[in-house]
């Protein structure tokens, strides 16, 4: 069984149990986030696309930790003009893990 379901303008395809790194959610480390954004299911019975999303279908997850990505740098550069700037930046995250898929 699972399912595709959208947050953050990025789409996860998730089975029970998996592991997953989305963008930042404002929740607490132990809570549970319920995703109701879902785009299709597949189960025993068959495949269930959305239009654009599955009525009465939910994802459930608990949130492992909140962090921050590595870091990457950034570096603007104008030719002629001795100008130049490096800029680093960390994307923060919210680390989920899969429990139920209702649908």
């Amino acid at each position: 069984m699972f399912a595709i379901i959208q947050t953050g303008g990025k789409q996860y395809k998730v089975n029970e149990g998996d592991v997953i790194f989305v963008e930042k959610l404002n929740v607490e480390e132990g809570a549970e986030v319920t995703f109701d954004q879902v785009l299709a299911v597949s189960n025993e019975s068959g495949f269930v696309a959305g239009a654009p999303y599955v009525s009465g279908a939910s994802v459930t997850a608990k949130v492992v930790r909140n962090g921050k990505a590595k870091k990457i740098y950034v570096m603007k550069y104008k030719p002629k003009k001795n100008e130049k700037k490096k800029i680093g930046h960390r994307q923060p995250y919210t680390k989920v893990q899969i429990e139920k898929i209702v649908g």
